[in-house]
């Protein structure tokens, strides 16, 4: 017998009716392929976590559902991390159209965003995300949230959480795979030591994952270039504030209340 195969199926609700859930899940039952979880995700669409010991069970399942005249199946594929994400939370993380490595949350998202960075620091060697945001959002509590979450050990580099920190050395217990290394971008940048600089140099090229909080402001002001983050999430207040560091550019650090 085949190994179970995980499959995620979406499928977008024309117009809803008492008993259409009942009626997929019928033809699941007849097919043989499990439900493991199911949940609406966004208007009108619902998600489906479904295993199945024969791929080809997957495409009898879209023929037949394509003849149903009420739902049209958007997604049908091995789940990615934003599907599970999907299914869990019912809705799908926020994307940037034109740079895919760019997620955006509101402050009511905080348990989406632990979830999503958490999945994303479970991930064996170098990971790189960046957190931009205005202050008291919730930056720093989400991603000590988020380390928790992974069964991770954190570390803070530099920070402004309760008073300034800047490590310039870490003890060899610090140094781990297992530790999730947080940086306050514009601290280590602006207002560091050569020790701290040689440090942060020796932590970003340890494979293990770090979380910068301002990459912009990091990024202009050290060697590392945009690019080499692997996620850049953005978290507001609300939908439509603006992320500025004007009062960095015009007025200098202590005038950015970083608490």
């Amino acid at each position: 017998m085949e190994a179970q195969k995980e499959w995620y199926m979406e499928y977008e609700i024309s117009k809803n009716r008492p008993g259409l859930l009942g009626d997929v899940a019928s033809i699941l039952g007849m097919l043989g392929i499990n439900i493991v979880t199911i949940n609406g995700v966004d208007d009108m669409r619902r998600g489906m976590l479904l295993t199945t010991d024969d791929d080809e069970k997957m495409e009898v399942l879209r023929n037949v559902i394509q003849k149903m005249d009420k739902i049209t199946i958007t997604r049908l594929r091995p789940p990615t991390m934003l599907d599970r994400l999907a299914v869990r939370h019912g809705r799908y993380i926020e994307r940037d159209s034109e740079d895919k490595k760019t997620f955006r949350f509101v402050r009511d998202e905080l348990g989406l965003l632990v979830d999503f960075m958490a999945e994303i620091l479970k991930r064996e060697g170098h990971q790189l995300i960046g957190i931009r945001g205005m202050p008291r959002v919730g930056k720093t509590e989400s991603m000590i949230a988020a380390s928790v979450s992974a069964n991770k050990r954190w570390t803070f580099l530099s920070s402004t959480l309760l008073r300034q920190t800047v490590r310039s050395s870490l003890a060899i217990d610090e140094m781990s795979a297992d530790h999730v290394y947080l940086i306050d971008g514009i601290v280590s940048t602006m207002r560091a030591t050569e020790k701290h600089h040689s440090l942060l140099r020796e932590v970003m090229s340890f494979p293990a994952a770090k979380i910068i909080e301002h990459p912009d402001v990091f990024v202009r002001e050290s060697e590392y270039e945009l690019s080499e983050f692997h996620y850049i999430i953005e978290l507001r207040q609300h939908p439509d504030e603006e992320i500025t560091y004007e009062l960095i550019n015009n007025r200098g650090f202590d005038n950015f209340d970083m608490t």
